[in-house]
């Protein structure tokens, strides 16, 4: 069922009635004075009001409390981006300086296996 069609098909015990204006998406309140008490339902209304106004208020007091965390989480990856760019940098700075140290020491260690081989196979022939 559509709003449209709740809305029209509304009646009050107390002698409020709906009915659809037109094609647009206003209603028409139409109040008979001799079924109801004008007064409970006007009371009736400003609660629902009051109701919808609070709703409203905290829906936006939630909205804001949530835009102010994504902001403050937004900043803090930022912030570990920039901390961990920085810290790559470091990293390949510290490699590259004690990367040449590395390759000369494997370097070394290959030719003195290789020597060490080639006095063995010298000793191991006689």
């Amino acid at each position: 069922m559509s709003s449209r069609g709740a809305a029209s098909s509304y009646r009050s015990s107390d002698g409020l009635s709906t009915r659809q204006v037109g094609t647009s998406d206003e209603i028409q309140l139409r109040i008979d004075p001799m079924h109801g008490d004008l007064d409970n339902e006007i009371m009736g209304l400003r609660s629902q009001v009051r109701q919808l106004k609070y709703v409203a208020q905290e829906i936006q007091s939630e909205a804001k409390y949530q835009n102010e965390f994504m902001n403050q989480l937004q900043m803090t990856l930022i912030k570990a981006q920039a901390s961990l760019k920085n810290n790559m940098r470091r990293l390949n700075r510290s490699m590259v300086r004690s990367g040449s140290n590395h390759i000369m020491h494997v370097v070394l260690f290959a030719l003195f296996c290789c020597f060490l081989v080639y006095v063995w196979s010298k000793f191991s022939r006689r």
